[in-house]
């Protein structure tokens, strides 16, 4: 069976659990969208693995890894990643793929992010500054893109790059009145790049569909989270790719319906990194209890997540466009000693109010949430192994959020690790 776990809200939901759990069951584990953004979380004893690249499925060391074209790779993530890796005895030698057309994130890519994102101000969109924006703006321009297959003939990458930086420090000139970078140390970069990684580097589409044909179980792995999709995310507020359900065939080359299931991540509440709007968002000490007790820092740049109750609005949205069959709930342990807990069950706009939640970030920025309030409860959840052994009001909580979403949840986190797991 082939599955696909994807994020409902605004990233950080807890996808690097879901699919290193899953992955047990499955013999390919793909990552198909963003980059080195992103930032997934798999707890395994007392390791603590934390992957921007690499899939999450990665830590099993029989698990076959691919990342797919629509990735953009940062080679120094990839390659610190891989050799981490090799640390704690887990090699990928003959079970890592990576995609021919996948294109790189360079130097340049990362000091544009930067350069763009110091002269927006207060305006600035907040992104990780990784270069992911501007790779894949380059990616669309075509003309100054690099993709891993360009590190097959060094020559011609070398006289590639020179074009690209002659054009990227005019740009930088006359914009940002910067110092010129030098395409030399870049070619001397990407020398020790195609050295690590050209091994690695194939036809994944190719590869994936030949996988199908001989009955292999593929787990799609999406980055970020649906809320953050370039065309049906909160724009201009969102990631540089399509990070719901839909950019998996794209991503990944394969037909959605080649894809028996698609499972929904979800946190018990709501974050969310950066700039944008955000209904729910409890900037006091409710929302701080959450960021604290949930760990609310990001996995890729450490800053401080916005927090805020869970938002049906938002996730059954989500839901709609991923077609997603399943919620897993991440982080329900996090709620525990909260006396009432709220969830969003409609927006109020305008003075109308609306249960499917508007993409257009100026109108979600009017938003006003209307609540539904139930009990919280005290008790240490994190040991519990079944549903029926949480406490009513947690089990309660569950139900209202199936009946708000339309959807069952049948995975259940109430801690990092693997066995902090509830199935249903």
């Amino acid at each position: 069976m082939n599955s696909c776990v994807v994020g409902l809200q605004w990233g950080d939901e807890g996808k690097g659990k879901v699919v290193d759990i899953l992955a047990e069951h499955s013999d390919i584990v793909v990552r198909y969208s963003g980059g080195a953004n992103a930032g997934h979380t798999v707890v395994v004893g007392d390791n603590r693995f934390a992957l921007h690249l690499l899939p999450s499925g990665s830590v099993r060391p029989n698990i076959i890894c691919v990342i797919t074209n629509a990735v953009v790779v940062d080679p120094d993530t990839l390659i610190k990643e891989i050799d981490k890796l090799a640390q704690k005895n887990i090699t990928l030698n003959d079970r890592l793929f990576i995609s021919e057309n996948a294109h790189l994130v360079l130097d340049y890519h990362k000091k544009e992010d930067q350069l763009r994102e110091e002269s927006l101000g207060k305006n600035k969109l907040g992104t990780t500054v990784r270069g992911i924006g501007p790779c894949y703006a380059d990616k669309v321009g075509r003309s100054h893109a690099v993709r891993m297959a360009d590190l097959r003939d060094l020559e011609k990458l070398k006289a590639k790059l020179q074009t690209i930086v002659d054009y990227k420090n005019k740009i930088f000139a006359a914009l940002y009145n910067t110092e010129p970078i030098s395409a030399a140390p870049l070619f001397e970069k990407c020398k020790s790049y195609a050295d690590k990684l050209l091994p690695f580097i194939t036809d994944t589409t190719e590869f994936l569909h030949k996988s199908i044909a001989d009955g292999k179980s593929i787990l799609f792995e999406g980055a970020q989270g649906t809320l953050l999709d370039l065309d049906h995310g909160t724009f201009p507020f969102v990631t540089s790719s399509n990070s719901s359900g839909l950019g998996m065939p794209a991503g990944s080359g394969v037909p959605a319906k080649m894809v028996d299931k698609f499972i929904g991540v979800a946190k018990a509440y709501t974050t969310r990194v950066g700039a944008g709007p955000f209904p729910t968002e409890q900037d006091n000490e409710i929302g701080q209890y959450i960021r604290d007790k949930g760990h609310e820092y990001g996995t890729t740049t450490g800053r401080p997540r916005r927090c805020g109750w869970f938002d049906a609005v938002a996730v059954s949205y989500a839901v709609t466009i991923s077609a997603v069959d399943s919620i897993a709930l991440m982080h329900l342990d996090t709620l525990a000693g909260l006396k009432e807990i709220k969830i969003c069950r409609a927006y109020k706009i305008n003075g109308k109010q609306t249960s499917f939640f508007p993409a257009n970030a100026a109108r979600l920025s009017q938003a006003s949430p209307i609540y539904e309030t139930v009990p919280g409860w005290d008790e240490d959840i994190t040991e519990v192994n079944d549903f029926h052994e949480l406490p009513l009001n947690a089990q309660n909580f569950i139900v209202l959020i199936e009946e708000m979403t339309g959807k069952p949840v049948t995975i259940i986190g109430v801690g990092p690790k693997r066995n902090q797991t509830i199935f249903r």
